[in-house]
């Protein structure tokens, strides 16, 4: 297992993903991947230049997203492994998956949170999509 892909939400929870990667990259000498897929631009912003406020709220957005993941992947060299943290836009599901591909990993690792009917049926379950159509090992890992 060379390449251990850990999809995360930023939150308060990913934490929880980082340590049962660290805890599977030092047991097999793999190298973690570590994903966040931020919601793509809004229609309007990529086709025209759109309201400087929309534009700036985006910027700040994807700034604090950049802070993150750095302080994440630092937590992970600190523990003496290999990683990348990469900031992907576009719909969650599709981009981990893609993603996944494309760097050809061995396993991807994904948090779980329980929630309402309701919130299930508007949102779906980004776990359960990608458990759905990858093409590897998926590790879902509960958050709750």
């Amino acid at each position: 297992m060379k390449n251990i892909l850990v999809a995360i939400d930023i939150g308060d929870k990913e934490e929880i993903l980082i340590d049962k990667a660290i805890e599977l990259a030092e047991k097999f000498h793999s190298k973690i991947w570590l994903v966040h897929a931020s919601a793509p631009d809004p229609d309007f912003v990529s086709f025209e230049a759109g309201p400087q406020s929309v534009r700036d709220a985006r910027a700040e957005t994807l700034r604090k997203e950049n802070r993150i993941i750095g302080l994440l992947t630092d937590k992970i060299k600190s523990a003496g492994l290999q990683t990348t943290g990469l900031l992907i836009k576009g719909p969650t599901v599709e981009a981990i998956l893609e993603e996944s591909e494309k760097l050809h990993a061995d396993i991807l690792i994904i948090g779980r949170e329980k929630h309402g009917f309701i919130d299930k049926l508007i949102r779906g379950s980004v776990s359960g999509g990608v458990l759905q159509h990858s093409k590897i090992p998926v590790m879902i890992v509960p958050l709750d």
